[in-house]
């Protein structure tokens, strides 16, 4: 049995998006403390989870949510299951255009910080 069955049926159901990226983050260590997390008989309780596909071309924000929401049906419902998901959800046009501001950001606060320090 694995240590984090949650965990892994999200990834394994997060799979059938075909993902060109997946991460998924258990935060649910940082939330063990928080009240509502008190006498849960799980230790999988907080995800955020990253995910770029092309099956979220032409959707918007909130449907893209729900095609995930719906992979995730029975660990959101379950007692003990997904508490709290952050969800990041783009296609690979999206991330790639993402990828490049970064890149730009940091050689411009390269070029600044060498400008103020040369």
């Amino acid at each position: 049995m694995s240590p984090t069955p949650v965990e892994d049926a999200v990834r394994s159901k997060a799979r059938t998006l075909k993902p060109s990226t997946l991460e998924i983050y258990n935060d649910s260590a940082q939330h063990a403390h928080h009240k509502a997390m008190q006498g849960s008989i799980s230790q999988e309780t907080h995800f955020r989870i990253v995910i770029t596909s092309d099956a979220f071309k032409s959707k918007m924000q909130p449907a893209r949510h729900r095609m995930v929401y719906a992979l995730l049906k029975e660990e959101l419902d379950r007692t003990g299951g997904i508490h709290a998901l952050q969800l990041k959800t783009r296609t690979p046009q999206e991330e790639e255009s993402q990828l490049a501001r970064e890149r730009v950001e940091r050689e411009q606060a390269a070029a600044e910080a060498e400008k103020n320090h040369g």
